[in-house]
């Protein structure tokens, strides 16, 4: 028995490295697939008779990408950096979605009552109107991760206000747009049993 439990033992490694897995999507190919998702989406609401509340938007998908890159950024040689330039890609991505975006009173009376009320609030997050330093007085590894986690943050409210005025017909789609592109091909699952 405790030979069979040693053996075992042993051979968890081993087995462990045979299934390690997937690589995660960068942040950019995980962006773009959010973007991809979103459009789906749209399509399916736009396709509904009469008008539709905006129930599609979403700021999860953004913080998922964001948590992926900081994910990448811990297992690489040298993290710090690697979030820090992760932050600087989220501002950057958050900026040109935000140039996009249409000036509040382009967009009253796109949807009736209800989005002249959401949409100055929504856009008014996107603009990043902070109180201060969100990270100030961390430890260099804990500013390097609220660095990212903040821009992600600041990114999630740009796409979400990106997501109501597409949603209001008001902003181009993303790739028009030119601050995303088409996601790589989704690989296929593979059922049980065609190992």
């Amino acid at each position: 028995m405790r030979l069979a439990c040693a053996a075992a033992l042993l051979a968890l490694p081993l087995h462990a490295e045979e299934t390690a897995p997937e690589p995660l999507p960068s942040f950019a190919d995980c962006m773009n697939a959010e973007v991809a998702r979103y459009e789906r989406a749209l399509k399916r609401v736009q396709d509904l008779p009469g008008s539709q509340p905006f129930e599609i938007g979403d700021m999860g998908g953004t913080e998922f990408c964001g948590t992926v890159g900081i994910v990448i950024c811990d297992r690489s040689d040298a993290p710090l950096p690697c979030q820090h330039a992760l932050a600087v890609e989220e501002d950057a991505l958050a900026a040109q979605i935000v140039a996009t975006l249409p000036e509040p009173d382009a967009v009253a009376g796109k949807a009736g009552q209800w989005s002249d009320g959401l949409y100055p609030l929504v856009y008014a997050l996107a603009q990043d109107r902070s109180a201060g330093p969100d990270c100030a007085g961390d430890t260099d590894v804990m500013a390097a991760w609220c660095d990212a986690r903040e821009a992600s943050r600041r990114l999630g409210s740009a796409v979400l206000a990106w997501q109501l005025a597409r949603f209001l017909d008001a902003a181009p789609g993303a790739i028009e747009a030119g601050w995303a592109s088409a996601p790589p091909p989704t690989r296929p699952v593979a059922r049980p049993g065609n190992d």
